[in-house]
């Protein structure tokens, strides 16, 4: 079955609103082999909302239609349908009367527009609406197809699909098995991951890849339907296998978990701990590891150091290395790591130092350049210099956390599963 969504209000085409409803209503269709093929958010104009949803009656078999069932002029999604289906919209006694008792069970009366809401679809269907006032209606139309129309408000829509769509909705769905696989991974770029493994998932149709590319970090989404679970389970575990293989180290999680998570669950089976030296990104990197249920298991704290002084005096770097190297550079990210590591008494510390804009930076060193040390056991000591795109200083200051995580992965890995990646 493949589905569209249509959003109504001309209060969600806003800089200040979000449709929240659209994602749990496609998720949870997703989770039952529905395919979205169309979303679209429609202002309160009943010429607009008509055409969108014939467009998407052409298209679908099933049509979710939230908001505009208010009691109000501008509420027209109830005569949108109609008009668009050619069914009459018909004041409905029942629902009327379930209005003015949910009014007085809350010692008011129903105001006279509340009767707008009473007014049903030819043939729907009534879903009750424990929530608020607004019934959402679920109606059949010539063909198969099925036009669901749900509140707009996100308390009262979610209940109501949880109660009264999908159940009605899992009846008439075929038998299906449904496996997800959720690789995810750093350290190159999505142009890179998709030329790497596309001609492996190219050969299945079943499993559905899906890449997903966020400020330096992927996401490998693997999908596999049928009717048995034994064989949905099977394609997804065949097909992530092969492109396990090809990825090797780059992986750092299989169950969705974020990067950080697979940082301090390294740093905990080692019984190691980490602390941080932020100056370019100033508190990132020790969020991300706050992030995580359980982190002070491993990770000490850190230091914000966002000028020289605050350099030499918590870290200890020579002021004669910064007078002579600048603060963004390779021999400073070293010492705010070793130092970091000493004074904090972790095993392991990160460092960030850099140019993130829109203003500063050198000829040598331009916007975008980034410095990050590692310091470690045994003498471990690395920076590494990243150059990220000018223009974005929030960007430039995400990927080089994404990279400083990264770093600290690898370095903790074994060196012979780094080396053979």
């Amino acid at each position: 079955m493949r589905a569209a969504i249509i959003a109504v209000g001309s209060e969600m085409l806003t800089p200040s609103r979000v449709d929240t409803n659209s994602l749990f209503l496609t998720e949870k269709l997703n989770l039952l082999g529905v395919e979205l093929s169309q979303k679209m958010v429609v202002g309160d104009h009943r010429e607009e909302l008509v055409a969108s949803i014939r467009y998407c009656l052409d298209h679908v078999q099933l049509l979710l239609i939230t908001g505009g069932l208010g009691p109000t002029e501008d509420d027209l999604t109830r005569e949108a349908v109609g008009l668009a289906t050619g069914r009459e919209v018909r004041f409905d006694d029942q629902v009327c009367a379930a209005l003015e008792a949910r009014f007085a069970s809350m010692g008011r009366k129903m105001a006279e527009i509340n009767k707008r809401q009473a007014y049903v679809l030819e043939g729907a269907e009534v879903l009750p609406n424990p929530r608020g006032t607004a019934p959402g209606q679920w109606l059949e139309l010539e063909g198969g197809k099925i036009i669901v129309v749900l509140p707009g408000p996100p308390g009262e829509m979610k209940p109501m699909a949880e109660a009264e769509f999908f159940p009605r909705l899992e009846k008439i769905l075929p038998p299906l098995a449904l496996s997800t696989v959720t690789l995810r991974l750093t350290g190159m770029g999505e142009s890179d991951l998709d030329a790497l493994i596309a001609p492996i998932y190219k050969q299945y149709e079943n499993p559905v890849t899906t890449i997903l590319a966020k400020t330096g970090d992927l996401t490998v989404h693997l999908r596999a339907q049928t009717t048995s679970q034994t064989e949905a389970d099977r394609l997804t575990s065949e097909l992530s296998a092969k492109i396990e293989a090809l990825l090797g180290i780059r992986i750092y999680s299989r169950d969705g978990s974020p990067l950080e998570s697979a940082v301090l669950r390294l740093l905990e089976s080692k019984g190691q701990t980490v602390a941080v030296a932020e100056s370019l990104t100033a508190g990132l990197v020790g969020s991300r590891f706050g992030s995580v249920p359980g982190a002070s298991r491993c990770f000490v704290g850190g230091f914000i150091t966002y000028n020289a002084q605050q350099k030499s005096s918590l870290l200890g770097v020579d002021t004669d290395v910064l007078a002579q190297h600048g603060e963004v550079s390779e021999p400073v990210a070293l010492q705010m790591a070793s130092g970091a590591c000493s004074r904090s008494g972790s095993d392991w510390a990160l460092s960030f130092t850099g140019f993130a804009g829109p203003d500063g930076g050198t000829e040598e060193n331009p916007v975008g350049t980034v410095f990050i040390g590692v310091a470690g056991p045994n003498q471990f000591l690395k920076a590494h210099r990243f150059r990220y795109p000018a223009g974005d200083r929030d960007r430039v200051r995400a990927f080089a956390v994404q990279s400083g995580l990264n770093l600290l992965r690898l370095a903790l890995h074994e060196p012979k599963e780094v080396n053979n990646a």
